[in-house]
């Protein structure tokens, strides 16, 4: 199975959202439904940036990573934000 960290822009005001999963087309329609409370407030979000990984561990370790200043500075720097 196949697991992924992405980013989300809302189409709303330009915001990103980071995170991981496994089923992306399923995540991507539940934070759309307005039941995620940090991206309720902000859909609809399309799908921004993604990479793919092999195991759960790596796909959450890169979603960390792109949280911390080091991974935000990383995703400017590449043009990604």
């Amino acid at each position: 199975m196949k697991h992924y960290t992405y980013i989300l822009k809302s189409t709303l005001n330009g915001r990103h959202y980071y995170g991981s999963t496994c089923n992306l087309e399923n995540r991507l329609k539940y934070h759309n439904s307005g039941k995620v409370k940090s991206t309720k407030a902000y859909k609809p979000w399309v799908i921004h940036y993604l990479e793919e990984y092999e195991t759960k561990t790596e796909a959450i370790k890169r979603e960390f990573y792109f949280k911390s200043i080091d991974g935000y500075n990383y995703l400017k720097t590449k043009g990604i934000i």
